[in-house]
């Protein structure tokens, strides 16, 4: 199926003139969950981030480290698999016209991942949108969050982002993000997979005269109910509409404004500044969303731990990794609250648990068997919030070498959970304490050691992290998870992870758990800890059943008792 859709495409570039042409993974609204997913039906990669240049003799895809192990497995034999941020091989693409849709890409991405000296030809049609179908989500019309789930309300934040644009001496701010719009106005959606985000943009005047950039269907009611002062702009009719505007001055941001709607505007608008004042802003969680984020976290917590049990003691019936992912989701949809999954479910056994993205299919479904080392990381959408946990179990006793690891790679996560932040007051600074214990054996991991999480939007979320290059300042209501790892190619996967939000306490900054589930003490060699880290990890075990145990019953209550 990939080589005749590839065969297609190749006939496609001698039409338009091209050499190649570049899929991404993104859609036109640059979030992590897409509408259509180009790459994978081009490439047959499933993971979320990569892109594909598909040349008329050869075919590259570039992942970064957390997707190389499945790359090869899902896409190897029709593409050349290169590790990003690997620099490309020198002359790789000289001399070559390269076609691309602008929808897809910005300035800054293009620029930045290929260079500016390569010749690139603009395509306003997708070349792979006739190649096949895309599982697409049907349309459901936006939506308005409840005033007990948001803390602040849209009037409040249209003041605070038109204070920014005013401050700024601009007219306009463009949000091409959905996730900020959603934040802004208080509105979710039903578009993508895995998130409840909104579909569409925004340009804001900074007399706060709102223009949304969607469907007329897309919002029914929803503009009187919020009793907004709201226009409704046909995407098809953008250009005409950014012709109208009145004003000299814009802001947008780069990172996910499109090249062809950067061209439309900077037509029309001297550009000020490339950053949307709105990822800041959400990223610092309020009193309400924080509280909500709590409860959430105690409704996953419950699911979690109930899965756990019946992991643990299930050791001798025959259960694979997609049993195992089916019913950690059937406890998670007993609670209420629960709605859908907030990402693909990674539950890896033995040598699957070494792709770090790695999701189970009919052809990678493995039995779990006694001797693996088993690495789940799921998460979950509430009605309330958000949520993101891995846990890594054994089901007999695991070697030596196997412990040893398990606990440098805790001791890396419990240094992460117990830092100071007026200190460690960056993503960077973080991520060097959260490797040093295993790089003190040579060992390391490949992707970050943590992610900002939206508050009912999307899992991953910025533009805080805990990543090498990330020097985003921390600040009281951030949230970010905390998941050190270790990956061995052929044998097993280890990582643990919580979520956490920045709180005061007196005049520090700290971290503050969000996630409830107890951590495998089988894998722990409690001599690699010391008097602290055993602290740590006793008074984290005793809030678990102080927290969760009036939900469960006496046997999984029991077996939390033996864990702390």
């Amino acid at each position: 199926m990939t080589k005749d859709k590839l065969k297609k495409l190749v006939n496609n570039l001698w039409e338009y003139n091209i050499d190649g042409y570049i899929v991404p993974k993104n859609d036109d609204f640059f979030s992590e969950n897409v509408k259509y997913d180009r790459l994978k039906l081009i490439s047959n990669f499933s993971g979320s981030a990569g892109i594909a240049v598909i040349l008329k003799n050869k075919n590259y895809l570039f992942v970064d480290g957390r997707y190389t192990l499945q790359a090869k497995k899902e896409s190897g034999k029709n593409f050349n698999i290169i590790e990003i941020p690997k620099i490309l091989p020198k002359n790789i693409f000289r001399n070559i016209k390269l076609g691309f849709d602008p929808n897809l890409f910005t300035k800054d991405y293009l620029n930045y991942f290929f260079g500016k000296n390569l010749l690139f030809i603009s395509i306003n049609k997708n070349l792979i949108d006739n190649l096949g179908s895309f599982n697409v989500y049907k349309e459901k019309p936006f939506y308005s969050l409840p005033k007990n789930a948001t803390g602040k309300n849209h009037v409040s934040k249209i003041s605070t982002v038109t204070n920014i644009i005013r401050k700024k001496s601009s007219d306009y701010l463009f949000i091409s993000a959905p996730e900020n719009i959603a934040w802004m106005l208080n509105i979710r959606g039903s578009d993508v997979p895995f998130s409840p985000i909104p579909n569409c943009n925004c340009f804001i005047h900074k007399s706060k005269k709102i223009f949304l950039v969607c469907r007329q269907k897309k919002l029914n009611n929803l503009l009187k109910q919020k009793n907004l002062n709201c226009q409704i702009i046909n995407p098809k009719k953008f250009k005409f509409f950014v012709k109208s505007l009145n004003g000299k001055k814009i802001i947008i941001d780069g990172k996910t404004c499109s090249i062809l709607k950067e061209n439309i505007i900077s037509k029309k608008f001297k550009i000020i500044s490339n950053i949307d004042p709105c990822y800041i802003l959400k990223s610092k969680k309020n009193s309400t969303e924080i509280k909500n984020m709590i409860k959430s976290h105690i409704e996953d917590g419950v699911a979690l731990t109930k899965f756990l049990f019946w992991m643990k003691n299930k050791t001798k019936a025959k259960i694979t990794e997609i049993e195992a992912e089916k019913k950690l989701e059937n406890f998670r949809k007993k609670n209420k609250n629960y709605l859908y999954p907030s990402f693909n479910t990674i539950a890896g056994s033995g040598p699957n648990g070494a792709i770090v993205h790695y999701r189970a299919s009919k052809e990678t479904n493995r039995l779990i068997k006694n001797k693996d080392i088993f690495l789940c990381d799921s998460g979950g959408q509430y009605k309330y919030g958000t949520t993101d946990v891995t846990r890594t179990i054994c089901f007999s006793k695991p070697s030596s070498r196997i412990k040893k690891i398990f606990t440098l790679v805790l001791k890396g996560h419990i240094a992460v959970a117990t830092s100071n932040l007026n200190k460690y007051s960056a993503g960077y600074k973080l991520d060097i304490k959260a490797r040093k214990f295993l790089k003190q054996h040579k060992l390391d991991y490949k992707h970050g050691t943590g992610h900002g999480v939206g508050y009912f939007l999307n899992v991953h979320e910025g533009p805080q992290s805990i990543s090498k290059n990330n020097r985003v300042k921390l600040e009281e209501g951030m949230i970010m998870s905390n998941e050190p790892g270790y990956y061995e190619k052929g044998k097993f996967g280890i990582r643990i992870e919580n979520l956490l939000y920045a709180k005061k306490s007196g005049k520090k900054l700290v971290w503050e758990n969000l996630t409830l589930a107890p951590i495998d003490k089988d894998l722990i060699n409690y001599n690699l800890l010391n008097k602290s880290e055993k602290s740590y990890l006793l008074d984290y075990h005793l809030t678990v059943y102080k927290k969760l145990s009036k939900f469960l019953n006496p046997n999984e209550k029991e077996w939390l008792i033996k864990n702390l």
